[in-house]
């Protein structure tokens, strides 16, 4: 492909997922140009081209034949994926899906294995990573200058009010996969991944809290250890009002490392303090989408790039299932009551 032409993107389901990506793809300077629009409901996709000079796609069809569309972002709910993945992965259109990649491990490991058999490229959008605080810390762990990691922390203490799940399919199993772990605390939960390294087993809890009316599970805590030798913990929930800020924290040998809502802050064992990125709302109270849309902005240019240069997104379809694979052991040890071992 012609690197000097912008990437051409088409756009897949405009629910609540697909705002920070229409805000992102609104920047001029990104290098890419909207292909096009599609959702189930004409309407609705005709309500947000308006203004936007978007085509709208009158089918799914028609943008996997258009040879002028290089790759799609794929925003619906995980029930209506496996179709549309098989459908795009056929016509060689490149994919960057929204977490979770499925509902389940396996189904998940399916939609990673059609689009590498196909040769095109999967990335899935885990934005946390591109915070500058957690990609600051990332290479602190990378140097080793925090020193062996003893423990690790990993609080999600968000909000989401009952409307949020009266929503037809939220918090179900049928259509997200599950509740909080699944489609909120995934996200800290892979930052923890690509921090802190892989988890070698879990002994959890997981309930639904007397505060919301669900057949997932809004509160989730589990023990960990990890490849590393280090322990930790996690704790996660959306019925905790009004939502604070989620952290990461890595007790090191050498000093202590605070990751808080893209907030760095590391106190190091010889009475240094150092402060790196901002502090920014990060969806974790009643509004789901109160957050800046730059690091979404960040995983369409770095998938875009992927495209051009012929190489693997940052974060891959089979990178993602790593937090899918530490998701589905949490749940496994909690309906066990019992350690479960990953491989």
């Amino acid at each position: 492909m012609n690197g000097e032409r912008p990437v051409r993107l088409a756009l897949i389901g405009l629910g609540m997922a697909a705002k920070p990506h229409l805000e992102a793809l609104s920047d001029p300077g990104t290098g890419i140009d909207v292909a096009g629009i599609f959702n189930r409901s004409r309407a609705k996709a005709e309500s947000v081209a308006e203004g936007r000079s978007y085509q709208v796609f009158d089918s799914l069809e028609q943008i996997a034949t258009d040879p002028g569309v290089d790759g799609i972002i794929l925003a619906t709910p995980p029930d209506q994926r496996a179709e549309i993945v098989g459908m795009m992965a056929q016509a060689g259109k490149h994919i960057l899906m929204e977490k979770p990649v499925e509902r389940t491990v396996s189904a998940a490991r399916d939609l990673v294995e059609t689009c590498e058999r196909r040769g095109v490229q999967l990335g899935i959008v885990l934005q946390h990573r591109f915070r500058a605080g957690a990609r600051h810390l990332r290479t602190l762990m990378e140097d080793g200058a925090l020193g062996e990691i003893g423990l690790v922390r990993v609080e999600v203490p968000w909000w989401r009010g009952q409307d949020y799940y009266d929503q037809p399919g939220r918090g179900t199993y049928a259509r997200d996969g599950g509740g909080v772990l699944i489609s909120q605390a995934i996200h800290p939960l892979d930052l923890m991944l690509h921090l802190a390294g892989p988890v070698v087993s879990v002994q959890a809890m997981c309930a639904t809290t007397r505060l919301h009316r669900m057949e997932a599970e809004d509160f989730a805590t589990a023990g960990l250890r990890f490849a590393s030798g280090a322990v930790g913990t996690i704790m996660a929930t959306t019925a905790s009002y009004p939502g604070s800020e989620e952290t990461i924290t890595l007790d090191g040998a050498l000093g202590t490392a605070v990751l808080r809502a893209g907030q760095l802050t590391v106190s190091w064992r010889d009475g240094r303090r150092e402060e790196t990125g901002e502090p920014a709302a990060t969806g974790g109270g009643a509004d789901p989408m109160a957050f800046p849309c730059d690091w979404h902005r960040a995983v369409i240019e770095d998938f875009a790039g992927a495209i051009r240069d012929n190489r693997p997104p940052a974060i891959t379809g089979r990178e993602a299932l790593k937090v899918h694979a530490l998701i589905d052991a949490i749940t496994q040890s909690s309906q066990q009551g019992a350690m479960v071992q990953l491989g």
